[in-house]
């Protein structure tokens, strides 16, 4: 792969997982007051719900994060936990 397109996909990953983060940093209900009353989306409570939708958005953004991860599947694989003189089957 080209080296520019390599550096544009990671900077798109680096991105997705940016936002990944900052929805689990909203999901935590950190931001209602004590005064506000319970009000209910779908029958859950308001920060449960806003909750639920932050985590099905982060899951949905760390796939597509995976999607424009590189991976050399030709890449030599190594085992550093295993013992050397230990042989493999393939």
């Amino acid at each position: 792969m080209e080296a520019g397109v390599a550096r544009k996909r990671s900077r798109i990953r680096l991105f997705l997982l940016g936002l990944v983060f900052l929805l689990f940093v909203f999901s935590v209900p950190w931001y209602r007051g004590d005064s506000e009353g319970l009000r209910l989306v779908l029958g859950l409570p308001d920060w449960v719900a806003v909750a639920l939708g932050c985590y099905g958005v982060a899951a949905i953004l760390n796939s597509l994060a995976w999607l424009w991860t590189d991976i050399d599947d030709d890449a030599a694989v190594e085992f550093p936990l295993a013992d050397p003189g230990e042989e493999r089957e393939s």
